[in-house]
């Protein structure tokens, strides 16, 4: 064997209580687990690693993840390695780089800058989702990336490749482009579909439409993950419009980064949870993923009203630099509460500027549009149109409109998982994007109690190994892959801070991806054991091959 584990307090992904174990490793996989004071005698290796004091779990699954560039431009990753991460999902909020021709390219490029930079350091060489996990695969020279990933088709570039930018139902023909797309996705190893709708092109997207999509899903075995069309105003019907539409396709139910946040929401999680308990009762097959942070994250244009993103970012700019038009935009985000904000009226004091594509404007950065605005002597939406305009669209915020109570009971729940919803762009990120995993086992576990050391790790390992349908992942057993993680209980805590966000946890000394060493002692080795993990492209009543759609 290649290396022994020895005496680790195995935390191994099914919730029940800790044992103590040597766990030996060869081949990339778990070939024994030792119990301690269990006969016969304890496995052998050609290393020995003592894990006295530590945790040994599964590694930890980011169910919601946006370094669909990161992964190909750094090799050490340790923003997600050093948190024990060992697989991300990629592909969210419906907006990514395949499948694309080269027009539909260059606007998603344009369109996400904020959430991945604008692309011009990567050689964006694939068109389909399989040439694109392909490329994960021989990226640095043929040895692959910093951790596992695996990718949702995202519907908003579909409908954007299928129709443009058009606000209006799709024809037939486009409707049966975009389930061409889909399916072809699915087949390239894709293991659902995102959309992002309160994002343009995706938001267009009407409920008959998303279904017949979800149909398609649902025949490849994978599941839909929607960002949804409220997380404000609309929030609970929003949900409730979700779970129905996937009932209606039979297909499987993700809901990303379920939060409620805004005023009108403050203490009303248990709305939430009870329609998702009633929903589960009736059989349906639902999950979802937070994090454990109340601000969210995102770029300064995804507030405009979605008529004023009609088009792409191009007619974007052309709105904004028109007075007449700038100023019903104003009017959508300060009064009437645009979709785009979630039908809230926005509140500039709650938008921090995160991040910047002008290194120019970097004197924005760690200020609210409203604090910014008050230094130039001049009002919040002044400030914010000239940002957006000057950035071209670039600007990433945090906007502080969560409620702590709110992120405790969602997380408690059942079918509840972990995503980090991480944005690696930008002079003051998120901290989520570097704590998450550390912040649930450091505050919300041993400091708070909100849930125990076990229900935890199965919250962050087994449970989204089952969403992903992955065979021998989530749980640490014999014949599985020895994705593993060594923590310490006593001390692992999230470094990131909102004034410090890009800081390393702490109390992870030991991260293994295919039982190598991808941190070793607290510190990232060169290894780059990760590779796309694709779905099993699992075809009910078809062929195999792309047709009956």
């Amino acid at each position: 064997m290649d290396l022994v584990i020895r005496n680790a307090d195995v935390v191994d992904g099914t919730g029940t209580p800790a044992r103590r174990a040597d766990v030996a490793i060869g081949d990339g996989r778990i070939v024994e687990i030792h119990p301690e004071h269990a006969p016969g005698p304890r496995p052998t290796a050609r290393r020995v690693l003592d894990a006295d004091g530590l945790a040994l779990s599964p590694g930890f699954v980011d169910m919601h993840a946006h370094s669909d560039l990161a992964l190909l431009r750094d090799p050490d990753h340790s923003a997600k390695a050093a948190q024990g991460v060992t697989l991300e999902v990629l592909g969210q909020d419906g907006l990514s780089y395949a499948p694309v021709d080269d027009r539909t390219l260059t606007e998603v490029r344009k369109t996400i800058t904020g959430w991945n930079g604008d692309g011009s350091d990567v050689d964006l060489d694939w068109r389909t989702v399989g040439e694109y996990l392909d490329r994960l695969d021989r990226n640095f020279g043929g040895q692959g990336i910093a951790v596992n990933a695996a990718y949702l088709v995202p519907q908003g570039t579909v409908r954007m490749y299928a129709m443009g930018w058009e606000d209006r139902p799709a024809t037939n023909a486009e409707l049966t482009r975009m389930k061409e797309l889909v399916a072809q996705g699915m087949a390239d190893g894709a293991v659902g579909m995102s959309s992002g709708l309160t994002y343009t092109p995706g938001m267009y997207a009407d409920d008959a439409e998303l279904t017949e999509l979800c149909r398609v899903v649902a025949r490849y075995g994978g599941y839909y993950c929607p960002h949804h069309r409220s997380y404000g105003a609309g929030a609970l019907g929003a949900y409730e419009e979700m779970v129905q539409l996937t009932r209606n396709a039979g297909c499987a139910l993700h809901l990303a980064h379920a939060t409620m946040n805004f005023g009108v929401n403050k203490d009303r999680a248990p709305e939430l949870l009870a329609l998702l308990d009633d929903a589960l009762a009736a059989g349906a097959d639902i999950s979802l993923d937070t994090y454990p942070y109340t601000p969210g994250c995102t770029t300064l244009v995804a507030m405009l009203p979605s008529w004023a993103s009609e088009g792409g970012p191009e007619a974007i700019l052309t709105r904004l630099a028109d007075d007449a038009t700038a100023e019903r935009i104003r009017h959508h985000l300060e009064v009437l509460g645009s979709d785009g904000c979630h039908g809230v009226p926005i509140e500039w004091d709650t938008i921090e500027i995160s991040g910047v594509s002008v290194p120019a404007l970097a004197g924005h950065v760690g200020r609210t549009v409203a604090e910014s605005a008050r230094l130039r002597g001049e009002a919040p939406w002044v400030t914010a149109r000239r940002l957006l305009v000057e950035d071209r669209l670039g600007s990433t915020i945090l906007q502080h409109v969560g409620h702590e109570e709110n992120v405790r009971q969602i997380m408690r729940h059942r079918v509840h998982t972990g995503g980090s919803d991480g944005i690696l762009q930008g002079d003051k990120p998120h901290p989520r994007a570097y704590g998450t995993f550390p912040q649930y086992l450091g505050r919300y576990v041993r400091e708070l109690g909100v849930l125990s050391l076990e229900e935890c790790v199965a919250h962050l390992t087994s449970r989204p190994a089952r969403r992903l349908r992955l065979a021998d992942r989530g749980y640490v057993r014999e014949g599985y892959r020895a994705d593993l993680v060594l923590f310490d209980p006593t001390t692992v805590a999230a470094g990131s801070t909102f004034e410090e966000p890009r800081t390393l946890p702490v109390g992870i000394p030991h991260v293994l991806i295919d039982g190598r060493f991808v941190i070793e002692d607290g510190h990232r080795t060169q290894v780059l054991a990760g590779r796309a993990v694709r779905g099993a492209g699992r075809i009910q009543g078809l062929s195999g091959r792309i047709q009956g759609l």
